[in-house]
């Protein structure tokens, strides 16, 4: 696993998972103006439970408003679907899933994973050849590190580490603090879609967070060098 060369950093992307989907004809009509006006760089697809033949139709009926958009189209789990519903990648949970799923991924789609409860199992899936590490989800049972941590682990494997690293953040806050302490990619899902706002208007505010926090770090980087 490569070690991470010096660079200016650039602004943390957005990472947008969306809602369990079981009737994707409202979702797919929302993505293409929520796309449009934020910097999304890929979209995890979470599939409500059904047979092989509706997954993949779900999957092909949203890829043309993620795709179009220039956002990657990821999905939870189901790799073995990824080639057949046209996506470009699966979202694995564990080293065994990713290592389950990488032959039928590699080389030409996208395995990321999370469920990484260690920096052994992180710095295990980087070597597996993972193209990226989350940080922060909730486990099985809901529960989720402190910010506090997940922001360590980010700052950890950033200095260290080349393949790129994702903050999982519940909150606009959390948006903040994971892209100042390193995240190439912030995760947001649920808090989106609950605001009484609006997704757009709840992504956008995310997105002006995560640039004031590499604003703030840029302004502090070029302090320490003066």
């Amino acid at each position: 696993m490569a070690t991470k060369s010096v660079s200016p950093r650039p602004v943390s992307r957005l990472y947008l998972a969306t809602p369990v989907v079981s009737d994707p004809s409202s979702l797919s009509a929302s993505l293409p103006g929520l796309l449009a006006g934020n910097d999304v760089a890929a979209v995890l697809v979470r599939l409500a439970p059904a047979d092989p033949r509706t997954l993949i139709s779900r999957i092909k009926a949203l890829a043309p408003a993620i795709q179009d958009a220039g956002a990657a189209l990821l999905l939870d789990t189901h790799a073995e679907l990824v080639e057949r519903g046209g996506a470009d990648g699966a979202h694995l949970t564990g080293i065994e899933a990713l290592e389950q799923a990488l032959p039928s991924l590699k080389p030409d789609r996208i395995a990321g994973v999370g469920g990484l409860k260690t920096r052994h199992d992180s710095m295990t899936a980087g070597e597996a050849g993972a193209d990226y590490v989350l940080f922060g989800e909730p486990d099985a049972s809901g529960q989720r590190p402190s910010p506090e941590a997940i922001s360590e682990r980010l700052q950890w494997w950033d200095e260290l580490f080349e393949p790129p690293c994702i903050g999982f953040a519940c909150s606009r806050e959390e948006a903040y603090a994971f892209a100042a302490a390193g995240a190439d990619f912030v995760l947001v899902g649920d808090f989106i879609w609950a605001d009484p706002r609006g997704a757009v208007a709840a992504l956008m505010d995310v997105e002006q967070s995560i640039r004031q926090a590499h604003a703030a770090m840029h302004g502090k980087a070029r302090a320490q060098q003066g």
